[in-house]
């Protein structure tokens, strides 16, 4: 783990689901680990850190756009926590669905075509079934 991570964890006093769901939706360039994500998914069992697992992943769902790992990677373990994690997981979504259908994923840059597309946004929105 980076330095700096680990500080932002001590300086925080980030619990151990806390700190879990933040290496696992880091800006790191690979995806989480399996073994992090069914550790999490096993803690999801556990009232005080079901609670804090989701806080985290909610916070992570609403980074900015420089942030853009933390919301892609938010979005895989919460799929990932609605499968194998306590069924509260599934519950919590759905009554927080408005934050899922509300993320927009824009992107601005070359397209690599030969269409006028330089300098372009696109706009995808996110299917929630």
């Amino acid at each position: 783990m980076p330095i700096h991570r680990h500080i932002k964890n001590v300086v925080h006093n980030y619990t151990d689901a806390e700190r879990k769901v933040r290496e696992a939706t880091s800006n790191d360039p690979w995806g989480p680990s399996s073994t992090l994500m069914a550790e999490i998914a096993d803690k999801t069992h556990n009232v005080m850190a079901f609670t804090e697992i989701m806080q985290m992943i909610w916070r992570r769902l609403n980074d900015k756009s420089k942030n853009w790992r933390h919301v892609y990677k938010a979005l895989v373990l919460l799929e990932y926590l609605s499968k194998t994690g306590s069924d509260k997981v599934a519950t919590q979504c759905r009554e927080n669905i408005h934050s899922i259908e509300t993320l927009r994923f824009s992107w601005t840059g070359r397209c690599g075509d030969s269409t006028k597309h330089e300098g372009g946004t696109s706009t995808v929105g996110v299917d929630p079934r």
